[in-house]
């Protein structure tokens, strides 16, 4: 059996913390994050962790040296050994190219980059849905998960609103920073063959179904 490599890509919106959830459930590998892998790295203070702590401390972007290093570490952990999801890494083309060398010194590859693909048009849509109660912070969606009573809590009958950040303008550039950012990144795994689009725009299970398909070839 070939091991599970794999870095899964999605713009916010897409679905991809949901899907993480199934495929790391089903393939029994380990969900690995950006913010986790620094999280432990600091609470062990490892010296990579330590530096990664100084930078984050002072507001600044951690380096690539120490995104690597840390990643480096994670990757070498005994329950990496039958594959892990990368998640939030790698960001760049850099970043890449310094995870194909990581995994080369370990002698595997990645098998698969699995991106969830949602148009923006729909993503703009299931961002900017979000409601929550003022009184007892209750969550809704305008489409997925709407009020009895338009802009009423079930809950408590307090009153609806949209975060700042759930807005129209704010989502809008947020997706476009991604967007730009994941570009170069997708062209590079495409060329490398070992990009795979799933449809995000299905349910739930049918999105997963799809996953299961491609990834159980591999074992």
């Amino acid at each position: 059996m070939i091991s599970l490599n794999l870095v899964l890509m999605g713009l916010p919106g897409a679905g991809k913390g949901t899907q993480a959830e199934r495929i790391v459930e089903k393939y029994h590998i380990p969900h690995i994050s950006t913010g986790d892998m620094f999280r432990a790295a600091m609470a062990n203070g490892t010296d990579l962790g330590k530096k990664a702590k100084e930078f984050m401390d002072a507001g600044a972007l951690v380096p690539d040296e120490v995104t690597i290093g840390i990643v480096r570490e994670r990757l070498a952990e005994k329950d990496c050994e039958k594959g892990f999801l990368l998640d939030g890494f790698p960001r760049t083309v850099p970043q890449a190219e310094a995870l194909d060398e990581i995994l080369k010194d370990q002698g595997r590859s990645i098998e698969f980059v699995l991106n969830i693909n949602v148009d923006k048009e729909q993503l703009m849509a299931r961002l900017t849905g979000r409601r929550i109660c003022k009184s007892c912070g209750s969550t809704y969606h305008l489409i997925f998960n709407p009020p009895s009573k338009e802009n009423v809590c079930n809950r408590c009958g307090g009153e609806l609103y949209q975060r700042a950040d759930d807005n129209e303008e704010t989502v809008l550039n947020r997706l476009n920073v991604n967007i730009n950012q994941s570009v170069p990144l997708l062209t590079f795994f495409e060329e490398k063959g070992i990009l795979r689009n799933v449809n995000g725009q299905q349910a739930i299970e049918k999105v997963f179904e799809d996953i299961t398909k491609l990834l159980d070839q591999l074992t």
